[in-house]
């Protein structure tokens, strides 16, 4: 009995987590199920597949399998659901709780943004677009969780059973082994291992990632391949912060730090308490602008039995006197009155929706601010293009020159770097048929697969998926099967257009380029020959 893989996302980028199983069943329908169905982040073309159809019809999808609940794991689940799927949504307790915000959360920036997109389009002569979904959709979605506790075994279809392994990641994230039986004897025909998102060794509030061995198949994370991170100690962590913090309040402006609404907020506010109580930090103010995120800190809160660093302390851990949790829109547009002096925590962590893209509106053009990038920035982000360097960016369709100060630091990751996915890799030894890399950018995957053949995966068991490509898998060790479709709207990118930057991109350097040189031009005889040049290469 051979299955079937199909890679719907996160194949040949790091967003967009989303694997179709399908196993035959003789004469009826095969059964179906999805390992995750993430939203796809990035450039505008990556993002529009968000928009799109699915590759598969969501009405014969017969359960999910749920990692964790970031977004780009689990942020087309309402889209699912509206679409006609109806069946469980297997999951961790804790990741059921922080999506009880987070997906409402996600329906509501999606029913803004096309909200003013419309009015846009409007003002164009456009059509108007629907929102990806709503809040029902969300609501809907939510009443199909269905809440599984690790390393138990739990039977989802028949002759199918599933078991969560903690991935470290953040809280409630799972590595999730799948067995599917071959005969009524209930004999294992295939054991498959998909890893998640892996969390590195010694994470603040987290156990290290555990899984078993010995599978046939193993689905791998790869966002970090390639690179070595400095090991850390938690007291190390909290050095390199002070140092920041304080390097940023020297400069007397603002310190704006986007962070992802659920971990990485919390372990800021952990370690910034730690640092004020102990009196390393000044008392300065700190805000919370994230509505999101003050929600999942109270789902941290209530789940602190499950976190190593926070048994004893629960929220407390993320309280001190000068935190200030700003909810409404007016106490988040109150903080501009702040000119300098005050740390700002707010989402999204790749900058392109929530608060922080306003509060960079504001600050991002004085040379006194201090912007500190503290996770992973997706190719095409408003964060990667700060990253990189860009003089000047475009927030809400205006021209925003950058003269704070871009700080990055590599402290915080929630995801084991190319060393430790190896080592995760080497410790599933020995996968039996085929070694699948997934959720990462071309270069990290390249690297991560000449990492994990030299760990001792054999070369050609070791695959690099692309994007829709359908892997079979026959039983009992046999060599998978690998096919890609030609066309739409069975593959809907090809591998050129999946990561990195777009045409949008482009489009949007070439006018701030073009804006640039009109500014510097010596007269408007020279701006007349630079415009009538760039009419003749357009006629």
């Amino acid at each position: 009995m051979s299955i079937a893989l199909t890679f719907c996302g996160a194949a040949g980028t790091v967003t967009g987590s989303c694997i179709l199983v399908e196993v035959p069943r003789g004469d009826r329908r095969p059964l179906r199920f999805l390992v995750d169905c993430g939203m796809f982040q990035g450039s505008k073309t990556l993002k529009e597949l968000n928009y799109g159809p699915f590759p598969f019809d969501a009405r014969e999808i017969e359960f999910v399998l749920l990692t964790h609940a970031h977004i780009d794991h689990s942020g087309l689940l309402p889209k699912l659901v509206r679409d006609g799927f109806g069946g469980p949504i297997h999951t961790t307790a804790p990741t059921r709780d922080l999506l009880t915000f987070m997906l409402p959360d996600s329906a509501f920036i999606q029913e803004g943004e096309v909200r003013r997109l419309n009015r846009r389009n409007a003002q164009r002569g456009k059509p108007e677009i629907v929102p990806i979904y709503t809040a029902a959709d969300a609501d809907a979605c939510l009443d199909l969780m269905r809440t599984v506790a690790y390393e138990a075994w739990t039977r989802v279809a028949e002759g199918v059973r599933v078991r969560f392994w903690n991935a470290g990641h953040i809280l409630g994230s799972a590595s999730i082994e799948v067995e599917i039986a071959a005969s009524e004897a209930g004999e294992p025909a295939h054991r498959i291992l998909f890893s998640g998102d892996i969390g590195p060794e010694h994470k603040l509030f987290h156990p290290d990632p555990d899984a078993p061995q010995g599978m046939d198949v193993v689905v791998c994370e790869g966002t970090y391949g390639g690179r070595t991170r400095e090991r850390v100690t938690p007291e190390q962590r909290r050095k390199v912060l002070a140092r920041e913090v304080r390097a940023a309040l020297d400069r007397r402006g603002m310190m704006l730090i986007p962070a992802f609404a659920v971990e990485r907020t919390q372990e800021l506010l952990a370690d910034l308490a730690l640092l004020l109580h102990h009196g390393e930090l000044p008392k300065v103010p700190v805000f919370l602008d994230s509505p999101l995120a003050i929600r999942a800190t109270g789902v941290f809160g209530a789940h602190a039995e499950d976190l190593e660093d926070l048994k004893h302390l629960g929220e407390a851990a993320f309280l001190a006197p000068n935190f200030h949790f700003a909810e409404t829109v007016e106490q988040s547009k109150a903080i501009d009155r702040f000119k300098g002096g005050a740390i700002v925590i707010a989402g999204s962590g790749m900058c392109e929706a929530g608060r922080i893209r306003h509060h960079l509106k504001s600050y991002l053009w004085r040379p006194d601010t201090t912007v500190m990038l503290v996770g992973y920035q997706a190719p095409a982000t408003l964060g990667r293009l700060l990253a990189e360097g860009a003089d000047v960016v475009r927030i809400q369709g205006e021209e925003v020159e950058v003269k704070a100060a871009i700080r990055q630091i590599d402290v915080y990751s929630g995801h084991a770097d190319g060393e430790g996915i190896t080592e995760w890799i080497r410790e599933r030894l020995p996968i039996r048929q085929g070694l699948f890399l997934v959720h990462g950018e071309a270069t990290a995957l390249a690297a991560q697969r000449e990492a994990a053949i030299a760990a001792g995966v054999p070369a050609d068991r070791t695959f690099v998926p692309e994007l829709d490509e359908r892997v079979e898998i026959p039983a009992g060790g046999g060599q998978i099967r690998r096919a890609l479709p030609t066309a739409a709207p069975g593959r809907r990118l090809r591998p050129e257009t999946v990561g990195g930057q777009d045409w949008h991109n482009d489009y949007a350097r070439l006018t701030i380029a073009l804006r640039q040189a009109l500014e510097h031009a010596p007269d408007d005889a020279a701006r007349k020959r630079l415009l009538a040049e760039m009419a003749r290469l357009l006629g």
